[in-house]
């Protein structure tokens, strides 16, 4: 039997928004915030975080907590913050 994915609500669209804006708006491309997640000891690619970015992959706690570490904010920030 086939997996469904499990389909991203608005708090993980929001979420995924946030990290975009504050992926670029301190001037991080991709690969560089994966990077980042990867040396705190979450290991991830660039493509794993674009596909967090553009919801087509779940962002699960492990990694919102060390995307927000990398980031620079707290985890609530990234699922507060407006997109």
């Amino acid at each position: 039997m086939t997996r469904r994915p499990t389909e991203i609500g608005p708090a993980g669209e929001r979420t995924a928004a946030a990290i975009e804006n504050l992926r670029i708006a301190r001037g991080f491309a991709q690969r560089e915030l994966a990077d980042r997640v990867t040396a705190l000891g979450r290991p991830m690619t660039n493509t794993m975080l674009s596909r967090i970015e553009r919801t087509r992959r779940r962002c699960d706690v492990d990694d919102l907590v060390v995307i927000a570490a990398a980031l620079g904010v707290s985890p609530l920030a990234l699922l507060q913050r407006a997109s």
